[in-house]
């Protein structure tokens, strides 16, 4: 094996996390453990940083350093990043997409045809839906922050505006990032008010101050889940909505998160969906989504778009005689909207 070749062999065997004793390195790669020596000191001398610990458990591990050199990805971890940077979208974090390009662009400037071919094959193959963004983005530096301080239990002060527009300034250990549809939301405990609550990130002011280090409190995936269901009510939305599905309640649990509404079964086959929306329109569209049919009974603005949206949809289908003539056209009847599939 030549050095140039020995020395990429090195340095991906690095990069798995965990620590390589100089025997190990030297078994693995069919070298002396003096080769071994030398080979981390031309890494290092790239600005790979190698980190060394002596002893009977000493060994070598790549560290983070100050800038970025060039890493070694397998075939399937290429594909993967390749196929991630494409789909990125803007969504609900500032500036993702154009530094997703820009990636995109060293990366498949350097990846090997056959590579290069199943990326450009999936890409020929798949339709990219651009979305604007429906609310407040926020800074995707701001989200790296947050990800380091809940890594590394660091205290926050943070300025705070919630729903209300109150302003308030806060103390909290972090620990969580969450995204929820197009809104990231910060898990943390609340020193001040000494029990947990959940922050939306795009109302959390500028200048965040990092605190001193705190011992973490147990809390696992499903508590953090009921925690932002729980700071994220449907009934602390504008709009509210009881709307019969047509469907069994476990079955429409797969689609609707807790800080989507509340599921309470009716029967074997159908089941109460109680949620919440600042928007009206958004709220009807998406009661169309649920792959199963609905009746909805309150409240009144919701059962008028909905009729709006029939109407619309029926003239569209050359079928606007079944709600009326025009877009706005309602039925006779008042007092609930009942979807139904096609026979």
């Amino acid at each position: 094996m030549s050095t140039s070749g020995r020395l990429l062999r090195l340095l991906s065997l690095l990069q798995t996390p965990r620590d390589w004793t100089g025997p190990e390195l030297a078994l693995r790669l069919e070298v002396s453990a003096r080769t071994i020596r030398n080979d981390i000191e031309r890494l290092r001398a790239l600005g790979y940083p190698v980190h060394a610990t002596r002893g009977s458990v000493g060994g070598y591990r790549l560290e983070a350093g100050a800038s970025l050199p060039p890493l070694l990805l397998e075939d399937d971890e290429a594909v993967a990043v390749a196929i991630g940077l494409r789909t990125a979208t803007g969504g609900a974090v500032t500036g993702i997409e154009e530094s997703s390009l820009r990636a995109l662009a060293k990366l498949e400037q350097v990846l090997p045809p056959r590579l290069r071919r199943q990326v450009s094959t999936l890409q020929g193959v798949t339709v990219h839906v651009r979305r604007r963004p429906t609310g407040p983005t926020v800074d995707p530096e701001t989200l790296t922050e947050l990800a380091r301080l809940c890594r590394e239990h660091f205290g926050l002060r943070f300025d705070y505006s919630d729903r209300r527009q109150e302003a308030s300034q806060r103390r909290v250990e972090p620990y969580r990032i969450v995204n929820a549809g197009l809104r990231w939301y910060l898990v943390a405990w609340d020193l001040d008010r000494a029990d947990w609550r959940t922050f939306r990130v795009d109302r959390i002011g500028a200048g965040m101050s990092p605190g001193p280090r705190f011992t973490p409190r147990p809390l696992t995936d499903a508590e953090v889940e009921a925690l932002v269901a729980r700071g994220v009510p449907p009934e602390a939305r504008r709009h509210q909505a009881r709307v019969l599905v047509h469907a069994p309640a476990a079955e429409l649990a797969n689609r609707v998160g807790p800080w989507l509404g509340t599921l309470t079964a009716v029967d074997d086959a159908s089941c109460i969906l109680e949620t919440g929306a600042d928007n009206v329109e958004q709220l009807a569209a998406w009661l169309g989504f649920l792959g199963a049919d609905f009746r909805v009974t309150e409240p009144p603005e919701l059962v008028a778009q909905l009729r709006r949206l029939a109407a619309r949809y029926a003239a569209a289908s050359g079928d606007a005689e079944a709600y009326g003539s025009s877009p706005g056209g309602t039925r006779p009847q008042s007092g609930m909207v009942q979807s139904s599939r096609p026979t």
